[in-house]
This record gives structure tokens, C-alpha cells and sequence, in this order.
């Protein structure tokens, strides 16, 4: 049996050198004596092709043979592989296991997965693709595996394990308000999204679970509010029906927008409800739109415009400093391109999207004020959105000295996604804010968020002048171009640690309808981001 396994995992391309590395043995007590190896210089430098394909062989081999023990000895963290390739067998019931590996790329080597899940009398056939990298392990060097939950299989984040069994939550039937079945296969954007309602309304929907094999999320990928997910499905539950507020062809039309944009992600809602009318993100793994945590750059100037002019340090028709430099808390802070508006106007400044406009009130503010601002007026950073799948509901920490001057632009400490900017748009629109939701709360009897205060006429008014200005004449006019109708929007760029090009955000609304989205490493939202949400707007009429 083990000269078949082998034959299998050898066929595998650039692996013919195996069999001179003597598969491994003796790996799990180090490989050396203990008097060699002190004796010995620790290995360093880049790994060799010989290197990686022994390993990986050597790892591969030992996994594909139920050796648990030898395969978590050829990784780095031995104790976390050997829980997880155990699991792999007595709680994911996966058995009779082929792998076959693939041409190595460097230290990658990509590998197939061909397998059985056998629940009781049911069972059927599993099949993927993972991957694997070596490194040099600590000490003395040696090539090991990289450990990961992902090399087991690529859903898996570290901490989550693999199980089969009843599922813990009925499969649900999501519809769109006009009661038409929503699948991933029809809309991919939707799988992380229709992950969450099963979450949710699994137990509350009437239906009835099957048997599955699962990721069963850990507590790090709970932190960071992931669901669990079914892997392969062996026998059918009797699905509930959950009703969503999501619009079909809007729906489409957001999908078609970031379809082959991998970072891209978009939110479109009714203004005066909060009913989400769709969502697509560009990469499917994980939620971006509902569930990014990123900097929003200068869309964040929306919020803290409304401040300025509610605090009396800034009026939209009132001349308005916009130096090319301002300094607070030890930074210096610079407009793209180092610009500068002489006399103009805050309108102006806006509209231009002028960083010091906003920097250069941080000596006036307290430190907790636009804290107390996104909070109090636009129901953000609160942590208590009852959306109907999970969300991050934006963070604007209280923040001191040059942190806090950088918050009034969208950066420091601030964070938000799609969801958070269309909802800013969206309380701009209405004049007041409506938490945004893909599940009526009618449905299960839910609350939703509010906030405590709105807006005075006066800040309303104007803050919606200058929203419509930077539309018809600012940083937003080229992507809104066509947009027609009563429209506003506000651009944004975001600055990332080690990252060529900034995070491209575009907020912005028409009619009824407020929308944002955000392209990862995208440059300019005028140029990234913007086009897909003015599409969007112009698709919803």
C-alpha cells in the first residue's frame, strides 16, 4: 500500500528527485542526531528546487498515507498541523485520500485534492486544489512546510477545523423582494452574503438541516464576524425561506460592475428606508462591501465637513484657508499634488477635496468630536447595526495630536467599508440616518440602530450644496458625468502602509438612492471606485 501511495504523489511534475532525499525518515526526531547537528552550520540562504519538492514530497506523502504524526513533523508548527490533519479524518470523516502535486513555482508548490466523505451509509466524492510553500525552519534551517489551516484546504483560516455531520444550521432560500430564488451560481457576489443568512435565520426559518461537511469558523475568524461555510452537501436539509430587500436587476447590475476587478466592492441603497438594493464585491472570499475594515480617505470629509460647520468653523460660501502645507501633533500635512486654493471658499475646498482645509481646524476641535459626530448624527462606530448578516459598522476612534488631525480626512484611525460611506451618503440624502439593512426587520422582529441627532436645515443644506458641486463641478464631476437628476458625491483616496497606489472610495447619491464603493490599490475614487457607483446610479435610473 505504501509503494502505491508513493507511485501516486511521485507522478506529480518535478518530484522524480525524491527518492535520493530518502522521503524524509527520521524527521520527526529532527533528522540528525543531536551531536551532528551541533556540529553542523544552520542551513540559510534561498531554498533550493531540491529542497522544496523533498519537503513537499516528504509532507505530502506522509498526509496521503494516514501518517498524521510524519506529515505535521515536516511543518513548522507541528501541533497545529497534527489537530488539523487529525480532525481531517475522525471529524471530517474524509477518507481514501489522493493527492497529487503539481509543478512548484519557487517555494510554492501547488497540489489536487481527491478524496471521500462518508457520512454513515452516505458518502461522496471530494475534490479541490490547495497549495503549499516551504521555508526554512527556525534553528537549524531545515526546509519545513509553512503551516497553515489553508494548505489543508484553501477555505480554512487558521484556527477553523473541517466538519461533517448534521448541520448545525437549516439551508435557507434566499429571495429577492420580488420573490425570485437568489443563488451564488446566478449571482457570485452573494455566496459570503447567503453564508450569513443561513447563519442567522438557519433555526428561524423552518427548514430542516442535512448532512455537510462544514468549516466551522474559529475564534479568530468569529473576531473577525466570518461564517461558517458548507463545503460538499451529502444529503439535502429542507430549506426555510428568508426574504431579502435586495432588487434583482440592480443586483446584476452591481455584479457586472466589479466582475473581473478583484478588489473592487460596491453598496447600493434606498436613502430614505436603509433597504439594501445590492452588493457585489469583486473578490467572492470574504465580504468586503458588509464587512472591510479599511481607511476611507477623503469620503470621510463628509462627516467632518458637517462638524465644521455645526461647530461655526467653517460656512460653505465663507472664504477658506487651503494652504499647500499644515502642521499638527509633530506631522506635516500636504494636498495631493501639493495644491493650494488662494481666497477661496470652503465650498471650494471641498469640492477640490483640499486635505489642510480640514487639517487645519484640528487646533480648534476637542479630540472626541468627530467621534461624537459620525456616532450622534450618522449612526456610525456604534458596533449595534442589525443588518441581517454580519457587518463592521465602522470605527472612528477618540484620537489625539496628529492622529486625530488625520481622522478628519478619512485616515489615522478611521475605518469603514461600502456599506458604512453609501449610509453617509444616504443621511446626507434624507436628513436623517436609517440603518441600512438586507433583512426586513419585520421578518424576525429585530430593532434597528438609530442615531441621536440630526443634522441642523442650515448644515443640511449646505453640506448637500457642496456634495451637488463636487458632482457637477469637483474631483467627482467625470465619474457622475451623465448621472443627471438630483445628484451629490464625494471622492476619496486612501494611503496604505507598503502599498504602490492608494485605495481608490467613491460615495454619492441620486434621487432616492445613495451608493459607495472602494477599489483596493486603485488609485484616484474618481477614477476607480467612481465609475462603478455612477454606473450603478445611471442602472437604477
Amino acid at each position: 500500500m505504501i509503494g502505491s501511495v508513493a507511485a501516486v504523489v511521485v507522478a506529480g511534475a518535478g518530484f522524480g528527485a525524491y527518492a535520493m532525499y530518502g522521503g524524509g525518515a527520521d524527521r520527526e526526531g529532527g533528522g540528525r542526531t543531536t551531536s551532528a547537528a551541533a556540529g553542523e552550520k544552520a542551513k540559510s540562504g534561498p531554498l533550493t528546487a531540491a529542497e522544496v519538492t523533498a519537503t513537499a514530497q516528504r509532507f505530502l506523502t506522509a498526509w496521503q498515507s494516514g501518517d498524521v504524526a510524519g506529515a505535521a513533523a515536516a511543518t513548522d508548527d507541528a501541533e497545529a498541523a497534527k489537530a488539523l490533519l487529525t480532525g481531517y479524518t475522525k471529524d471530517a470523516r474524509v477518507k481514501d485520500v489522493t493527492l497529487t502535486p503539481g509543478t512548484p513555482a519557487g517555494d510554492k508548490v501547488p497540489f489536487s485534492v481527491k478524496a471521500t466523505v462518508a457520512h454513515g451509509e452516505t458518502s461522496k466524492p471530494l475534490t479541490y486544489d490547495s497549495a503549499l510553500t516551504v521555508v526554512r525552519g527556525p534553528g537549524d534551517g531545515e526546509p519545513l512546510v509553512d503551516w497553515h489551516a489553508a494548505v489543508v484546504h484553501p477555505e480554512l483560516k487558521d484556527g477553523d477545523k473541517l466538519v461533517t455531520g448534521e448541520a448545525g444550521d437549516p439551508p435557507v432560500e434566499a429571495l429577492d423582494r420580488d420573490g425570485g430564488k437568489l443563488t451564488a451560481a446566478e449571482y457570485p457576489s452573494l455566496g459570503t452574503v447567503l453564508d450569513g443568512l443561513r447563519e442567522k435565520y438557519g433555526e428561524k426559518a423552518g427548514g430542516t438541516p442535512g448532512i455537510e461537511l462544514r468549516v466551522i469558523r474559529g475564534k479568530e475568524s468569529k473576531a473577525a464576524k466570518a461564517s461558517d461555510k458548507t463545503l460538499l452537501e451529502l444529503s439535502e436539509g429542507t430549506p426555510g425561506t428568508v426574504k431579502t430587500t435586495l432588487d434583482p436587476a440592480l443586483q446584476a447590475a452591481a455584479e457586472q460592475q466589479v466582475s473581473g476587478k478583484a478588489r473592487a466592492s460596491v453598496v447600493l441603497m434606498r436613502a430614505s428606508t436603509g433597504e439594501i438594493l445590492a452588493v457585489a464585491n469583486g473578490g467572492h472570499g470574504f465580504n468586503t462591501a458588509f464587512q472591510g475594515s479599511l481607511a476611507p480617505g477623503s469620503t470621510m470629509k463628509v462627516v467632518t465637513a458637517s462638524m465644521l460647520i455645526e461647530k461655526d468653523l467653517a460656512s460653505m460660501d465663507e472664504k477658506h484657508p487651503c494652504p499647500k502645507y499644515f502642521s499638527y501633533g509633530g506631522w506635516k500635512f500636504q494636498n495631493d499634488d501639493e495644491f493650494e486654493i488662494k481666497d477661496g471658499t470652503f465650498k471650494a475646498s471641498f469640492a477640490r477635496s483640499c486635505n489642510t482645509a480640514f487639517i487645519s481646524q484640528a487646533p480648534e476641535l476637542e479630540n472626541d468630536d468627530l467621534t461624537r459626530q459620525a456616532k450622534e448624527v450618522f449612526g456610525l462606530s456604534m458596533n449595534n447595526w442589525t443588518v441581517g448578516v454580519p457587518t463592521f459598522d465602522g470605527s472612528v476612534p477618540v484620537q489625539s495630536a496628529a492622529p486625530m488631525a488625520a481622522s478628519l480626512i478619512g485616515q489615522g484611525g478611521v475605518r469603514m467599508n461600502p456599506l458604512n460611506m453609501a449610509s453617509v451618503a444616504a443621511t446626507v440624502k434624507s436628513g436623517s440616518f436609517h440603518q441600512p439593512y438586507l433583512v426586513p426587520p419585520s421578518v424576525d422582529g429585530r430593532k434597528l440602530a438609530t442615531a441621536s441627532r440630526t443634522m441642523s436645515a442650515s448644515t443640511l443644506a449646505q453640506l448637500r450644496e457642496m456634495m451637488s458641486y463636487t458632482a457637477a463641478a469637483g474631483t467627482a464631476a467625470g465619474a457622475m458625468a451623465g448621472v443627471g437628476g438630483d445628484a451629490g458625491a464625494k471622492t476619496g483616496s486612501a494611503e496604505v502602509d507598503n502599498q504602490e497606489k492608494p485605495n481608490g472610495w467613491f460615495t454619492a447619491y441620486k434621487g432616492d438612492l445613495a451608493a459607495a464603493g472602494v477599489v483596493q490599490q486603485g488609485g484616484h475614487g474618481s477614477e476607480s471606485a467612481g465609475p462603478i457607483v455612477a454606473a450603478l446610479l445611471k442602472n437604477a435610473g
